[in-house]
C-alpha cells in the first residue's frame, strides 16, 4: 500500500472557533483554515473524578493525576458512564471500543499532543538479495476489496473498488522509512528502493531501501477507536497510521447516537479516516487527510452535522473514484448539514451525497481542486447547496443527478468542468434491486423520487470553464422523456463570465422532444425560454478571480442589476437578512 504525501493546502480566509458548551475557550490561532486544532493546543476543563493516562503510568494504578492508568482501554474498562478519561502528552499504540451503555469524554490534558498510533518500529533487518529482509512478520489484514469481509471483488463494474492501475490499493498494509511512506507492491521481484512486499507464506517483510540507521515503522494495528456509548465525545487528539481494510469502514468510527468528536485530526489510514454510523452526531473542526481512500463516510447517519471540517489530499491509494473515494461521502442519511468546511485536493470527489440523502444543507464550503466533481447529489431529494466557493475540479463544479427538490444560491463557481450540470439517467426507486434506495424505508420513499425537479440556480457567478467543456449550464435527460422545463428548473440572478469563448455554449437545456438546445448567448436562450431575465454574461478578462468572486466594481453592478432577493430560509442558513442582493458567495 502506498500513502503519498498530502496535495499542498489551500489559502483561507480567517475564522474562529466556537467555544464548547462545557469546555474552556479553545487555544487556536483566529487566521487559518478550519480543521483540527493544532495537536497540544487545546484546553479542555478537567472534572473531579476524571482518570488519567500515561504513557509511563501503570494499569493497575488508581488511573488519578499522581497515579495515571497506562493505556486507554483499561480506562475505558475502569470508567463509569458519564465519566471523563484525560490523556497525557504521548502515544498510545491501541484499538480501543467505548462499550454501548457507557457514555465517555475521551479528551487530550491540556496543551499536551496526543496520539493514537497504529504503528510499531520495525527492526532486526538483514540483507538479501538486493533488498533488505525481516524475519517472522506474521501481522495480518483483510484485503477484500469490498465492504464485506473476506469477499472478492464485486463482479459488477460499478461496485468495484480497486482500479487495475492500482492493484495493491485494497491491502492495508502500511511501511515508513523516516516518515516517507513506501509503495506496497506485489512479488519479491518487484521490490525496489522505496517499495516493500509482505511474503504471508514466509512470514517475510522485505523493503527495497536500506533501513540501516532509519527508522522503520509499520502498521500492526486496524482499528483506533469504535464510539459505541451514546452521547460519548472524542476530542483533542490525533490518530494516524492506521492499516483499516474497507470492510473496516474507519480508522475511528462512531455507532452510537448523539456523539461528539472533535478537534480530531485523523491521518494516514489505510483506507477511511472518520465514519459515522448513527443518528445524531456532531463532527466539528475535525480534519481527515492523507488517508488511503477517502477523509470522512457516513451511512444511516440521520442529523449528521459536520462543521469546519477540513478533508484534503485522501485517496492516496487511488481508488477508483467511484464508488466511493475522495473527501466526503454520506448515504442513505436524513437531514445532514455541512457547513464552513474545506473539502481540497482529494483524488475523487470533494462532497458526495448518494443513496437516498434527504434534507442536505451545504453552506459556507470551499471545495478546491479535486480530481473528479466538487460536488455530488445523487439520488437524493430536498438539498440547499448556498455560499460555497467551488472551483477548480477536474469534473463537474456542481452535478444535481437524479436529486429533486434543489436550490442553488450564492455560490462562486469558477474553474470547474461543466461548472452546474442537472443530469437525469433511467434509475428508479421502483426497482426492489436499485443499490441507491435505504432499506430502512419498507415499501419505498415517496420523498425520493430519482427524478429532477424543482431546481432553483440564482445569484450564482459560473465561470472559466475548462477547455472542451460544452457548457457552463446543462440540463440533460438521458431518458429523452422530459424538457428541462417540465423538471422544473428555475434559472435566474447569475452570472456568467466566458472571457475566451470557452465553452461554445453558456447553456445546454433540455428539450421535451427528449434532444437539448445549445444557447450561445443569453438573449436567446431568455427568448427561447423565458428564463434567466436578470442574468448577464461577462466576457471581460479578469470577470472573475480563481475564487469565482467578481471584480469589485462589476460585482456592485451585479449585485444591484442581477441578484434576486435572498429568500428568508436562504437567507437565514447564510446568517444574512431577507433580501439581500449579492452575486456568489461572501468572501470576506
Amino acid at each position: 500500500m502506498l500513502a503519498l504525501p498530502v496535495i499542498a493546502g489551500v489559502g483561507f480566509l480567517g475564522w474562529q472557533l466556537p467555544q464548547s458548551h462545557d469546555s474552556a475557550p479553545q487555544t487556536v490561532p483566529v487566521q487559518g483554515p478550519p480543521g483540527a486544532a493544532p495537536l497540544g493546543s487545546t484546553d479542555y476543563r478537567i472534572p473531579d473524578g476524571a482518570l488519567f493516562v500515561s504513557p509511563s503510568g501503570r494499569d493497575g494504578a488508581a488511573g488519578d493525576r499522581k497515579h495515571p492508568l497506562r493505556t486507554l482501554a483499561r480506562a475505558v474498562a475502569k470508567a463509569h458512564s458519564n465519566g471523563t478519561i484525560v490523556l497525557r502528552g504521548g502515544t498510545y499504540h491501541e484499538s480501543v471500543t467505548v462499550p454501548g451503555g457507557k457514555k465517555l469524554t475521551i479528551q487530550s490534558a491540556p496543551h499536551e499532543a496526543v496520539w493514537l498510533d497504529g504503528s510499531s518500529p520495525v527492526d532486526g533487518w538483514r540483507a538479501g538479495n538486493d533488498a533488505w529482509v525481516h524475519e517472522g512478520w506474521t501481522t495480518r489484514f483483510d484485503a477484500s476489496p469490498t465492504y464485506t469481509a473476506g469477499a472478492k471483488a464485486s463482479g459488477d463494474g460499478d461496485f468495484q473498488f480497486v482500479s487495475p492501475d492500482h492493484p495493491m490499493a485494497a491491502h492495508p498494509d502500511q511501511v515508513w522509512l523516516d516518515g516517507v511512506p513506501q509503495k506496497q507492491v506485489g512479488s519479491r521481484a518487484d521490490v525496489k528502493p522505496g517499495a516493500f512486499y509482505v511474503d504471508e507464506g514466509a512470514r517475510r517483510l522485505y523493503l527495497g531501501s536500506d533501513p540501516r540507521g532509519h527508522d522503520v515503522r509499520a502498521s500492526t494495528l486496524s482499528e483506533a477507536i469504535t464510539v459505541g456509548g451514546a452521547g460519548s465525545r472524542l476530542r483533542g487528539l490525533g490518530v494516524r497510521r492506521y492499516a483499516t481494510s474497507l470492510p473496516q469502514l474507519g480508522s475511528v468510527k462512531v455507532t452510537a447516537p448523539h456523539v461528539t468528536v472533535e478537534n480530531v485530526a485523523m491521518n494516514g489510514s489505510a483506507t477511511t479516516g472518520l465514519s459515522v454510523l448513527a443518528a445524531h452526531a456532531l463532527v466539528r473542526h475535525v480534519t481527515a487527510d492523507g488517508n488511503g481512500m477517502l477523509g470522512v463516510h457516513a451511512n444511516y447517519a440521520d442529523d449528521l452535522r459536520l462543521e469546519a471540517v477540513r478533508s484534503t489530499g485522501n485517496n492516496v491509494e487511488r481508488f477508483k473514484y467511484s464508488p466511493v473515494s475522495g473527501g466526503l461521502k454520506v448515504t442513505r442519511s436524513r437531514q445532514v448539514a455541512v457547513t464552513g468546511g474545506v473539502f481540497a485536493d482529494n483524488l475523487g470527489k470533494g462532497v458526495w451525497m448518494d443513496e437516498s440523502v434527504y434534507g442536505i444543507t451545504l453552506t459556507g464550503n470551499r471545495i478546491l481542486r479535486n480530481a473528479d466533481h466538487g460536488v455530488s447529489l445523487e439520488l437524493s431529494a430536498k438539498a440547499v447547496v448556498a455560499g460555497n466557493v467551488i472551483g477548480g475540479n477536474a469534473g463537474d463544479g456542481l452535478k444535481v443527478n437524479n436529486t429533486s427538490d434543489v436550490q442553488v444560491w450564492n455560490n462562486s463557481l469558477t474553474g470547474n468542468g461543466r461548472t452546474i450540470h442537472l443530469a437525469q439517467d433511467p434509475r428508479s426507486p421502483s426497482d426492489p434491486h436499485a443499490a441507491g434506495r435505504d432499506p430502512r424505508q419498507k415499501g419505498g420513499d415517496p420523498a425520493m423520487t430519482w427524478r429532477v425537479s424543482k431546481v432553483v440556480i440564482s445569484n450564482n457567478t459560473l465561470a472559466d470553464a475548462r477547455p472542451r467543456t460544452p457548457c457552463l449550464l446543462c440540463v440533460e435527460d438521458g431518458t429523452h422523456q422530459r424538457g428541462a422545463g417540465q423538471m422544473g428548473v428555475t434559472v435566474d440572478g447569475n452570472v456568467y463570465v466566458r472571457p475566451d469563448g470557452n465553452p461554445h455554449a453558456v447553456v445546454r437545456w433540455a428539450r421535451s422532444s427528449g434532444a437539448t438546445s445549445d444557447f450561445t448567448d443569453l438573449g436567446r436562450f431568455r427568448s427561447a425560454t423565458g428564463q434567466e431575465k436578470r442574468g448577464v454574461l461577462k466576457t471581460a478578462d479578469g470577470a472573475a478571480g480563481q475564487d469565482g468572486a467578481l471584480e469589485r466594481s462589476l460585482a456592485a453592478q451585479a449585485d444591484a442589476g442581477t441578484a434576486l432577493p435572498l429568500p428568508a430560509p436562504i437567507a437565514a442558513l447564510l446568517d444574512k437578512p431577507t433580501g439581500t442582493r449579492h452575486i456568489g458567495a461572501w468572501t470576506s
